[in-house]
């Protein structure tokens, strides 16, 4: 399974790319007592089921022609990653930078493990946030997930 999903980043990342969307993740994976190719997307201004379905029709065909499953049957989906999902990349942070996200933790620093504030700034190894006024730095290695805390 983590051959086909390695196929399919390197083969297709680019392709995806000169249509104007990320690639945010590939899973191989069975569902509902079949195999499932799930293809996440995302661009700047979000992605729509319209955008989905374009991404779907231009891989439909190339993913015949390069056969990562070896004939094994599956099912192509593609989806967005939705307005909760964890940022992860520095791309992800880089367009999130002054928004509000949630940092969970592995381990309590100073009797907690979520910290909430607008995201400050971010390297390889940490990221900072403002939490009301306070600035907190936390390493990168250390964080369980980072948000955006979508208010309504």
């Amino acid at each position: 399974m983590a051959k086909v999903k390695q196929i399919c980043e390197e083969k297709l990342r680019p392709i995806i790319e000169e249509m104007g969307f990320e690639l945010v993740d590939v899973s191989y994976v069975k569902e509902n007592g079949g195999m499932s190719l799930i293809f996440t997307v995302d661009k700047e201004d979000g992605v729509g089921i319209d955008d989905c379905e374009v991404v779907s029709k231009k891989l439909d065909p190339i993913l015949d022609e390069l056969n990562p499953t070896d004939d094994a049957p599956y099912t192509l989906v593609v989806s967005s990653p939705g307005l909760d999902r964890p940022l992860k990349s520095d791309r992800d942070f880089k367009r999130n930078l002054g928004k509000k996200v949630e940092v969970n933790l592995f381990a309590k620093v100073d009797g907690r493990k979520t910290f909430v504030g607008q995201l400050k700034s971010f390297d390889d190894k940490t990221i900072q946030i403002d939490e009301d006024g306070k600035a907190c730095t936390f390493n990168r290695d250390k964080i369980a997930s980072v948000k955006l805390v979508i208010e309504f």
